[in-house]
């Protein structure tokens, strides 16, 4: 069954931001859009260049009005760790939250049960807290913070018109489409 379309499950974690420890849950979420970030460790290869790429991009996301977190496994103290000893880590400024009970990594469906780590998953949620974009990726794919922008974007634009859907490479400003009769065996 796919999560599109689905209610965040309940859940509450322990993340560590902006030099604190804070209390993150769903209810977090509401009114806002929000991006769930898993990957699988802390102190790892692939993790590092996708959490300093979001890094990098994080304020154009807080300009649209979404707020990432980063998920693992790990503990929050673990976070806090690799956040003090790592430069490119050292960047992060979205909350990194700890899941060693595997309960919100559950909630996704993106639990290596065999390792107890996550696999590479994105959610984009909507205000509502609903899942609107999943995207899941094998462990030794790393993944594009500009891209998910642009999905962001591509989002947000259909949300706020229910009459129009945006086509394959889609960028902000760009045509969009009205689905009808009309187009039927026209594109």
């Amino acid at each position: 069954m796919s999560l599109i379309n689905t209610d965040v499950k309940p859940f509450t974690a322990t993340a560590y931001h902006n030099g604190e420890f804070v209390t993150v849950s769903e209810v977090d979420l509401h009114g806002k859009w929000s991006v769930f970030f898993f990957y699988p460790a802390d102190f790892t290869f692939v993790c590092p260049t996708e959490l300093g790429d979001l890094a990098d991009n994080y304020a154009e996301f807080q300009k649209l009005g979404v707020e990432i977190y980063g998920v693992s496994t790990d503990t929050h103290f673990t976070h806090k760790a690799w956040h003090d000893s790592s430069e490119t880590i050292g960047k992060v400024q979205y909350p990194l939250v700890g899941d060693p009970t595997g309960t919100i990594t559950r909630n996704f469906e993106v639990m290596i049960e065999a390792d107890g780590l996550a696999d590479r998953g994105t959610f984009v949620i909507d205000p509502d807290g609903k899942i609107q974009i999943v995207e899941i990726n094998a462990g030794g794919i790393g993944r594009n913070a500009t891209e998910l922008l642009r999905k962001v974007k591509a989002a947000q634009y259909v949300r706020s018109h229910p009459n129009e859907v945006c086509p394959a490479k889609w960028e902000e400003g760009a045509e969009t489409l009205a689905p009808s009769l009309d187009l039927v065996g026209k594109i």
